[in-house]
């Protein structure tokens, strides 16, 4: 139950740095238009539409507006509109996408649900923590901006979406962020390429190793060992082709169910 409450309430923080991260942007870029934000497993992110890029270097002063925003201790405060209202309101406020995202929603609904925090309204269902002052002003902090299109379609417009990592407490991000870094530290294509155990190709493909001398030795190394582990523990080696005919697949049920993401076949002798 208290692991329960502890989720519940880092749901809360990440939602709500959510709003006041959209909040902070608005103030300084007053023409933008929101897309989505929700809370994800390390923090929040949110999607804009800027009339002028913006960059990285930008994370700063925004995450600053947001620590001012907090320190108001502003009340998130919940109310409904009707389809009608919340489209005429999102309209009024330059938020086009907001507005067609409603629409999409009124088919189902007869009201729709708003947060509203300081002078910062947006759509949303909630939950969030009752006022900014109960979030850490260390818990947080704005990670990356990346593109995105609106609502995961290439044929919808690029959003710029800005990322934030948020914790319970500036300890817990500290943790995170040491971990990363170790992580980051110790990834095999930073370290495949600094040891040169192997290197990629762009003429071979992404994600496909050409195994220079030193990458070689250590996988001979450790089938060496594989090798001799099976043969301790009593076990006896076969060898099988590398592709067989596609009836095995139905058979092993895979086909039916996969086919969408396996290679195609190859046609010998009228079989595939």
């Amino acid at each position: 139950m208290q692991e329960q409450s502890k989720n519940e309430n880092l749901y809360k923080i990440r939602h709500s740095l959510a709003h006041i991260l959209a909040q902070a942007v608005l103030s300084v870029r007053p023409e933008t238009e929101l897309g989505f934000g929700p809370p994800v497993d390390t923090g929040f992110y949110y999607d804009f539409r800027f009339s002028e890029p913006m960059g990285d270097e930008d994370l700063k002063s925004i995450e600053k507006k947001m620590r001012h925003i907090i320190k108001q201790n502003q009340k998130f405060e919940n109310y409904n509109l009707s389809v009608d209202e919340t489209c005429d309101y999102l309209k009024t406020h330059h938020q086009p996408l907001k507005a067609e995202h409603a629409r999409a929603l009124g088919e189902n609904l007869n009201e729709l649900s708003f947060f509203q925090n300081g002078t910062f309204v947006d759509m949303c269902e909630g939950p969030h923590v009752a006022q900014t002052r109960d979030i850490p002003l260390d818990c947080f902090k704005l990670d990356s901006i990346a593109g995105s299109y609106w609502k995961g379609d290439s044929d919808q417009p690029m959003l710029t979406r800005i990322y934030g990592l948020a914790f319970e407490s500036g300890s817990d991000l500290q943790t995170f962020l040491k971990e990363r870094k170790l992580a980051q530290e110790r990834d095999h294509r930073k370290l495949g390429k600094e040891l040169e155990f192997f290197t990629i190709d762009d003429e071979v493909g992404p994600g496909l190793p050409l195994w220079m001398p030193n990458g070689t030795v250590l996988r001979e190394e450790l089938e060496s060992f594989a090798k001799e582990v099976e043969t301790r523990e009593g076990y006896q080696r076969v060898a099988t082709p590398h592709i067989t005919k596609e009836s095995l697949y139905y058979t092993s049920g895979h086909l039916p169910y996969y086919k969408d993401t396996m290679y195609a076949p190859i046609e010998i002798d009228g079989e595939n």
